[in-house]
């Protein structure tokens, strides 16, 4: 019987981003800061998150986007978590998310070494973003897997 290996593309993204955050927590590898308690999310968002491991999950969500797909900067993630903002009677737009969360877990995750800062050269000339280093996808597939293996 012949067996690919498991990456995170083969996992639900939900039961992924659980497993890794509580993994996160577990190790300790996320630094909470102070002001995690009382930072909103967006200029979208009324309160801050109800959820006291919401950074945790943050941060997870943060990595395997990275992971699925390189050269994301800070700009693009602020778009993936943005949403729309009410403005009462007036019709809604687009905000993007917090800038200062996406830079604060991509830095906590580039001092664990699973990020990093991508040099390589894109289309145009351009080049930057993040992306994943061989530990870190190592550290993600290794999670994958023993999600599929917990199925």
């Amino acid at each position: 019987m012949d067996r690919k290996a498991l990456v995170v593309k083969d996992v639900s993204a939900a039961e992924f981003i659980a497993a890794y955050a509580a993994y996160l927590k577990r190790t300790d590898k996320i630094e909470i800061p102070s002001w995690a308690d009382f930072v909103k999310t967006g200029v979208n968002r009324q309160l801050a998150p109800y959820d006291k491991d919401w950074l945790y999950i943050r941060a997870a969500a943060l990595a395997r986007k990275v992971y699925l797909r390189r050269h994301l900067g800070i700009s693009a993630l602020q778009k993936i978590y943005g949403g729309s903002k009410n403005y009462g009677t007036t019709p809604r737009h687009f905000v993007t998310g917090s800038g200062k969360i996406v830079r604060y877990l991509l830095a906590q995750l580039e001092k664990q070494g699973i990020v990093e800062v991508d040099t390589e050269e894109i289309e145009g000339g351009k080049h930057g973003g993040r992306r994943i280093t061989k530990k870190g996808q190592q550290e993600l597939d290794s999670i994958a897997k023993q999600i599929s293996q917990a199925a």
